[in-house]
């Protein structure tokens, strides 16, 4: 009996670890193959080529096969997130309505959603590492984002829209020490679990449980309204709003920065990027792309709204709407930039 409990951390971590390898054979060894079919092809029918099957499912299939062996590895441990020390604080919200966009769909696949309870907050927060093929452990590409992409200035307030566990806000605040930043979202665990993580690390951050369209901030009181991975999580007609709220709360001069996907181009790399949002329960992803969020931002308000490409492999922020080439499945990240009028 005494060799059972390390013989079941030894299981759970071979889960994981095939997991992960798995992602990444899916990555650099199918879609590769996928890509070649497509190039050799007279037609580009990309869905009825003989390696897509093998594609799409092996995306969907992994993406269950990672939650189940996350679920199984947070599971083992203590469930509850703990309070938050030191000066990070978290503010909650019980009256707050989730919507049902947000509480309809299992996005990303995840059983349950991210905003459930504590232990859907702790399997969000370590599926997360995974889905990034194990590139992004000590969220460097996060601090990649604020490096290259947010200029150096004093604020002195900036505010992260769905911050989710915390990971796309602490980067702000080790870079800004000075600033109040604030993380918004609509889910009360990863407010608390954002909260928890920060005060570990030693940030003074605060995050509210709210909804980004409607955040109950001060008007004009934001020097950088900020997300990471936010658009294409929301309805278009959402986003409209989010415009709207951003432009609200920028004080003039105040600059958005948002971090997400965009089309390249690239018939072949959209078609499998679109695709991936049917593949990986991400319903509003193709209608985002197909959108014209500079014109959105235009209409609330902002001006100089543009797209420009975002290598997360170092490079970070690229001058232009344009990606290097790469063999292997990458998603196309692109910051969209965007200011308030003096």
């Amino acid at each position: 009996m005494a060799d059972a409990a390390p013989a079941d951390a030894i299981a759970r971590q071979a889960g994981l670890d095939f997991v992960l390898a798995l992602r990444r054979r899916w990555a650099d060894t199918v879609y590769p193959q996928l890509r070649r079919e497509h190039d050799a092809a007279r037609e580009a029918r990309i869905a009825g080529l003989p390696t897509y099957p093998w594609f799409a499912w092996l995306e969907r299939g992994a993406q269950r096969m990672l939650w189940r062996a996350v679920i199984a590895q947070i599971e083992a441990g203590d469930t509850r997130i703990p309070a938050p020390a030191g000066a990070a604080t978290a503010t909650l919200d019980q009256s707050l309505e989730l919507p049902g966009w947000y509480t309809g769909c299992d996005i990303h696949v995840q059983p349950g959603g991210v905003w459930r309870d504590d232990e859907a907050a702790l399997v969000y927060e370590l599926g997360a590492k995974l889905v990034m093929l194990g590139t992004n452990d000590d969220y460097g590409f996060h601090r990649l984002f604020v490096d290259t992409a947010i200029p150096r200035r004093a604020y002195r307030r900036i505010v992260d829209l769905g911050c989710g566990f915390g990971k796309s806000t602490w980067p702000f605040k080790a870079a800004f020490p000075d600033a109040e930043v604030i993380g918004i979202d609509l889910s009360g665990p990863c407010v608390r679990l954002a909260a928890h993580r920060a005060g570990e690390r030693g940030l003074g951050a605060r995050f509210v449980q709210a909804n980004a369209v409607a955040s109950g901030l001060e008007p004009g009181s934001v020097d950088l309204v900020t997300s990471t991975m936010l658009v294409h999580e929301m309805p278009v007609a959402e986003l409209e709003r989010l415009f709207v709220e951003a432009a609200r709360l920028l004080a003039p001069g105040g600059i958005l920065r948002f971090l997400d996907f965009q089309r390249t181009g690239d018939a072949f790399r959209d078609f499998a990027m679109l695709e991936h949002g049917s593949r990986n329960n991400e319903p509003f992803m193709p209608p985002m792309m197909a959108a014209d969020l500079p014109a959105m931002a235009a209409r609330a308000g902002l001006v100089d709204a543009h797209w420009v490409a975002f290598d997360e492999r170092g490079q970070g922020r690229l001058d232009r709407l344009a990606w290097p080439l790469r063999p292997e499945w990458h998603f196309p990240w692109a910051v969209l930039e965007a200011e308030k009028p003096v």
